[in-house]
């Protein structure tokens, strides 16, 4: 009974107040939030997600929550094609240690990459909540409340998994909002590698801190954030070197995020046991 009162503020008797089941192909047209919480389920495609001014990445088996106050404007897949996306809406929901409609989100993402028996349970549920939307049979709205609690509550024991035990010296994360998170980041610098990156921006852009950054992308890749990146550049460098023969050092540098030519043949060199010039002459 403790540990019920340590989650549950009150009697866990939200309101359940709809379903909708869509075919995304455009964006929606409004950048909005309201006062209940909803949940969106991706039920196959890709698309994307603007929640609190950060737009997430979204795909088959994501699992959105939308707090009640929070801004959010889904975005269509555009190539990946269109996304199936299902709702859910609740309210009265009071957790302890929350605000009224409130969900806890680990490390601040609202997107559960669901995987295995959880992915299986919470599509399960809306297929159910979907069949009892079309049949109009008595009892309905019960069926349907039942089916919402019961998706929140299996993302609450989600969240109550601890992490697996430490070896000395090292860091183990076994949520997958961690790895999704590393897989965001890594997507981030595969698309922006040219522009200004510091661990700062990434950091603050997710609310997180600095550190909390480093040390779960070394837990999940075996290398800092700042390396990753250098590795990222410097393999597109090279590939310029090799298939834009017109190009300067300087040029090449400019093209993949260093102002300095000097600084970037270093880390060149160091990398690849060669200057960038020498590259051309080897290869070219």
């Amino acid at each position: 009974m403790d540990r019920e009162k340590a989650v549950f503020q009150e009697d866990f008797n939200p309101t359940f107040l709809f379903t909708w089941k869509g075919i995304r192909t455009e964006d929606e047209k409004n950048y909005h939030c309201h006062e209940h919480l909803e949940l969106c389920y991706v039920q196959s495609g890709r698309g994307r997600h603007r929640i609190d001014g950060v737009t997430y990445e979204i795909g088959e088996g994501d699992l959105i929550v939308i707090n009640a106050g929070v801004y959010h404007q889904a975005l269509a897949g555009g190539a990946g094609g269109p996304v199936v996306e299902f709702y859910v809406g609740l309210t009265d929901i009071c957790l302890a240690g929350l605000e009224k409609n409130r969900f806890p989100l680990r490390d601040g993402c609202p997107v559960f990459h669901l995987e295995g028996e959880l992915k299986l349970k919470i599509s399960k549920l809306c297929v159910g909540l979907e069949a009892e939307q079309d049949m109009c049979r008595s009892g309905r709205y019960y069926m349907m409340k039942t089916y919402a609690m019961q998706m929140l509550l299996l993302l609450l024991r989600e969240e109550e998994q601890p992490a697996v035990k430490q070896q000395p010296g090292q860091y183990s994360f076994e949520s997958v909002n961690r790895k999704y998170l590393v897989e965001r980041i890594m997507d981030y610098f595969e698309d922006h590698y040219e522009q200004k990156i510091s661990l700062d921006q990434i950091a603050c852009n997710m609310y997180l801190s600095p550190f909390y950054v480093s040390r779960i992308f070394k837990a999940e890749t075996g290398d800092t954030p700042i390396h990753f990146l250098i590795d990222i550049r410097l393999s597109k460098a090279r590939k310029l070197l090799l298939e834009k023969q017109e190009l300067s050092i300087q040029e090449v540098a400019a093209s993949v995020g260093y102002d300095d030519a000097y600084h970037f043949s270093k880390l060149f060199k160091k990398k690849y046991g060669v200057a960038p010039s020498a590259v051309r002459r080897r290869e070219g």
